[in-house]
Order: C-alpha cells, then sequence, then structure tokens
C-alpha cells in the first residue's frame, strides 16, 4: 500500500486547529473522530473533524487502524520527536545552527532557571555515558 504522508512536516506549519486535535491525542492515546470532537468542547461538524484528522495523518503526525467500520486515530510519532523537529527549526532560523545561542538566550530571557539547566546537564552527562536519562526511566 503507497503512503502519501509527510514525516517531515514542518510543525510550524500546524494550524491551531490541528495543534489542539495533536495534543488530544498525545495525551489520550488513540481516539475515534467522535471523541476527538468531544474533547475539543467547540461546536464543530463531525466533517471538520474528520477532515483534520485525515490532512494530520497525511502529514505524517497520526495514523489509524480499523476497529469494525471506525477509524480509531494513534500518534504516528511523539510529541518529543515533533518538538525536537521545532526547535531544531528555531535553532536553524534564528540562532545560525547554533543550540548554544538558543540556551543562552533562554538563561538571560530567565526561560530556564539555574535548576533546570543543572538537571539537563545531568541527563546530557547521563546520556553520554550510556545511562538511562530519567525520561526514560520516567521519572522527573
Amino acid at each position: 500500500m503507497t503512503r502519501n504522508t509527510q514525516r517531515d512536516h514542518d510543525p510550524a506549519e500546524l494550524g491551531e486547529l490541528e495543534r489542539s486535535i495533536l495534543l488530544i491525542v498525545w495525551r489520550k492515546g488513540t481516539l475515534t473522530a467522535e471523541q476527538v470532537r468531544e474533547d475539543l468542547g467547540r461546536p464543530l461538524k463531525d466533517s471538520t473533524i474528520r477532515t483534520v484528522l485525515r490532512r494530520l495523518e497525511e502529514k505524517g503526525y497520526l495514523a489509524h487502524s480499523l476497529d469494525e467500520r471506525t477509524f480509531v486515530y494513534r500518534p504516528a510519532e511523539s510529541r518529543q520527536r515533533v518538538a525536537s523537529r521545532a526547535v531544531k527549526r528555531i535553532v536553524d532560523w534564528f540562532c545560525e545552527g547554533s543550540v548554544e545561542a538558543l540556551l543562552v538566550g533562554m538563561v538571560d530571557s530567565e526561560v530556564l532557571g539555574r535548576q533546570e539547566l543543572q538537571r539537563l546537564a545531568e541527563r546530557i552527562a547521563a546520556a553520554q555515558k550510556g545511562a538511562p536519562s530519567r525520561a526514560k526511566e520516567g521519572k522527573r
């Protein structure tokens, strides 16, 4: 079967409704279009939800399986992987490819605090040693 998906879609190009639906699917794991519509809590037509779900699938963010005749959607990519692509785009666009410049800017703007930087440094050190990171263990 030929798939018409874009695994490298730029997350910055997602619309507000697409992002909202994607967040719901990441949070819940698997959902039908009807469940997505109910979770959104907005008065949208079923056809609108189905169109957005189809587009998210075409862009490579979602996949579906059939339960009898009902499409059940699930994430095709993790939130972390999509976020990593978005950050890479920011680093490339605004920091000339320098992650250091991004992090220094985040510290200067007080987006990252001292404790968070320390946790990041510990996770990086653990990853370099091949030890399981806290994220892999599900701890924070």
